[in-house]
């Protein structure tokens, strides 16, 4: 077993507010500060130089949940609000290896999500902008763009209809999938009849969740505020596994090495930056910024770059981000 210490190094430095770089972590909205965890998974390359469109009022469905509004540079009301206020509030992990974590000898926040903020931040405001960083549990993504406390949400945030349906999404920046993280030894072997009479760990308000409601497979399901809980459960012995997005188990694995990754991914998760419904000059305008970072799936793309920075060594044999998918 991983020296528990050592596993929450990322971690071990709280909630607080860091003014670095022009930007602040200021305290964990509606809990505390544990999150969501990352995993293998091949994403499919780019389909160059096109997007996918349907019809705006098609009906939301698994198949087309990933659709979002044609990019804009415009402002409209929520821009300027940004603007007035001099700085982006953005709700992300804090807690959650290669994608939003502090880093442990700087005390700053690292990782791919928090890159793709600041990009948005400096888009909007200018080169030397102001971020501000909510810690947000897996939770209170929802009620926190509900009630503005944030201006969007950068969290690893899977693109769902019934999400949909509460708050707006940016086209996909990432594509991930459902899979279970368990002890190398373990007898469990992938989302089946394996975990029968297993207390299988997931977060509060995830997908994961989601699915284990519709299939537990005879287990026993545990929820805890953020993912990361669930590798400190299963370190100490009070879980046998756990279901998350790939991407997560991922990073979890890397900061553990007697966990891995078991079977395939069972689901598709897209993920996206997710705004208030009520926001669409915002959802425009994170577009048109992840149209310049994909940059076309071009090797020098941002978006290559931070893959490279962040994800590769976990994560390997990811061609590109996912394209683009437009409902106007």
């Amino acid at each position: 077993m991983l020296n528990l210490r050592a596993a929450l190094a990322p971690v071990a430095a709280g909630i607080g507010v860091m003014a670095a770089a022009a930007a602040v972590l200021v305290p964990t909205l509606g809990g505390h500060a544990f999150d969501d965890g990352p995993a293998w998974h091949k994403a499919p390359p780019p389909v160059r130089g096109t997007s996918q469109t349907r019809p705006a009022e098609e009906r939301c469905t698994a198949q087309n949940a990933a659709q979002s509004l044609r990019p804009s540079a415009d402002d409209g009301p929520a821009v300027d609000r940004i603007k007035e206020k001099g700085q982006l509030v953005v709700g992300v992990d804090q807690n959650t290896y290669r994608w939003g974590y502090r880093d442990p000898g700087t005390g700053k926040l690292q990782g791919f999500d928090i890159d793709l903020a600041r990009a948005i931040a400096r888009d909007i405001l200018g080169p030397d902008a102001k971020v501000v960083f909510h810690a947000v549990p897996t939770n209170q993504r929802i009620p926190a763009l509900q009630k503005r406390s944030v201006d969007m949400v950068v969290r690893t945030m899977t693109i769902n209809c019934a999400r949909k349906e509460k708050v707006a999404f940016s086209t996909a920046y990432f594509q991930g999938g459902q899979q279970v993280l368990a002890p190398r030894k373990s007898p469990v072997t992938a989302f089946d009849d394996s975990l029968r009479g297993k207390r299988v760990c997931t977060a509060a308000g995830s997908t994961g969740e989601a699915e284990l409601t519709k299939q537990r497979h005879g287990a026993t399901v545990l929820t805890v505020p953020n993912q990361l809980d669930c590798l400190v459960r299963l370190q100490l012995g009070r879980a046998d596994a756990v279901v998350t997005d790939n991407a997560l188990a991922a990073a979890q694995a890397a900061q553990d090495p007697t966990v891995e990754l078991k079977g395939r991914p069972f689901t598709d998760e897209p993920y996206g930056v997710a705004m208030n419904k009520a926001d669409t000059d915002l959802v425009r305008r994170v577009n048109k910024v992840l149209d310049d970072y994909r940059g076309g799936g071009a090797a020098d793309s941002p978006w290559m770059q931070a893959y490279r920075k962040w994800l590769r060594a976990d994560l390997p044999r990811i061609y590109g981000p996912p394209s683009p998918e437009y409902s106007d």
